[in-house]
């Protein structure tokens, strides 16, 4: 019986969304505009990175040819050299949003057809209904912000009143989310969460896919930054998964990262959600290593899209992009005959891009492992074809309204 591992790199994407145009995002191409940036001399960074954006691990699995698949255009620089060593292609989003629920939930066989609801861009941003609410049932003394912001922008205008008042910092953005930033030791994790949990009930009346809580510490004088404690409280997919189904069939799943909380962590497994990327690879590599045939391993690389999409950081997502090709030959090191690995993306979040919110692209889909079959698996008409192809490969029937491609 064989195995199974998907990596999400979370805002991979590789451009050419035919519905761009939708989202204000027509251009957008995370990859591509990062290898040109970097062929250029705007990726380069002192101490942290020089030249052409270097991946031969994921170029010989066919993510150079995946984006000019998805765009008519070879990024500089990705070509690979020398024989192939995986299958590729694309996977194009149906689901509405181009948000991380709407993402892993068509990658996982449930495509979003209904409409989030967003809050408007506007001051305030929250309807005074649900502000009203969560100040009473949370016991706030008021809170800070309402409105569309960067997170890291918002902390820094209001960290220092959050101190004073006890008030949290609520924003938003173009996402269906409601953030919530409080600071971890004067405020408290627990109490954090508390109040996101209580304004997840609240945002359900809203449509609202997520509420996220965004611990932070330091002083005025130290300054402030995030911790590694955000934890994303979702509104659960409305149908199976192929976390349910493979639960339901008895097989061992484990989840890395954010994957619990984006699944509101049902039918996830053992989660393991330790901070970082290479905390995170590191977790997944570790749990290939002692998988039970016929498990499965789903995990969230969340740093592309947090650290460097959202803050518009091309040296820092270069720079994260060739920490994790360096690290391919290890995942490979400890695969069986019978595995599988898909390496993908849910959406994009283009660095070069205008504004600091995701870009609705196209995302990589690179297969490797011992017994995989190296060429095109060409253009996936729905993120539901991944989960598909990880049932079909695990030997469950077919599951969502993907297409294997195995």
């Amino acid at each position: 019986m064989a195995r199974a591992l998907l990596i999400v790199l979370d805002s991979v994407g590789i451009g050419g969304a035919e519905d761009a145009d939708a989202y204000g995002d027509v251009g957008a191409d995370t990859v591509g505009h990062i290898a040109e940036a970097c062929a250029e001399g705007r990726g380069d960074r002192a101490g942290l990175r020089q030249g052409p954006l270097h991946l031969p691990h994921m170029s010989a699995l066919g993510l150079g040819l995946a984006c000019e698949a998805s765009t008519g255009r070879l990024p500089p620089n990705l070509a690979p050299q020398g024989a192939l060593k995986g299958a590729w292609g694309y996977g194009v989003e149906t689901s509405k949003g181009k948000d991380t629920p709407s993402g892993h939930w068509e990658i996982a066989g449930v495509p979003v057809a209904f409409d989030w609801g967003y809050f408007p861009n506007t001051e305030p941003a929250f309807p005074e209904k649900l502000t009203a609410a969560l100040i009473e049932r949370a016991g706030l003394p008021g809170i800070l912000g309402n409105k569309h912001a960067s997170g890291t922008a918002i902390i820094e205008e209001f960290a220092v009143e959050h101190l004073k008042t006890g008030k949290p910092i609520c924003y938003t953005s173009v996402d269906s989310v409601l953030q919530i930033a409080a600071h971890e030791e004067m405020f408290g994790l627990e109490r954090l969460y508390e109040v996101c949990r209580i304004a997840r009930e609240l945002c359900d009346e809203y449509k609202i896919g997520r509420v996220i809580a965004r611990p932070f510490f330091g002083t005025p004088e130290t300054g402030f930054k995030r911790t590694g404690n955000r934890k994303d409280f979702a509104t659960p997919p409305p149908s199976d998964t192929i976390l349910d189904t493979l639960t339901k069939a008895g097989r061992s799943v484990v989840t890395v990262g954010k994957i619990g909380d984006i699944f509101a962590h049902r039918s996830t497994g053992k989660e393991v959600k330790p901070n970082g990327n290479d905390a995170c690879l590191s977790a997944a590599i570790d749990a290939m290593k002692t998988l039970p045939e016929g498990g499965f391993v789903f995990a969230n690389l969340v740093d592309f899209d947090s650290e460097f999409g959202h803050r518009r950081d091309i040296p820092g997502y270069a720079a994260a992009l060739e920490a994790f090709d360096r690290r391919v030959p290890e995942i490979e090191a400890v695969l069986s005959q019978g595995d599988l690995v898909i390496i993908t993306a849910d959406h994009g979040n283009d660095p070069s891009w205008h504004g600091t919110d995701h870009t609705r692209e196209h995302v990589p889909i690179l297969c490797f492992g011992p017994a995989v079959k190296l060429g095109s698996v060409g253009r996936r008409e729905s993120f539901a074809d991944i989960g598909s192809s990880v049932l079909a490969h695990l030997g469950l029937g077919p599951a969502g309204k993907g297409k294997s491609w195995i």
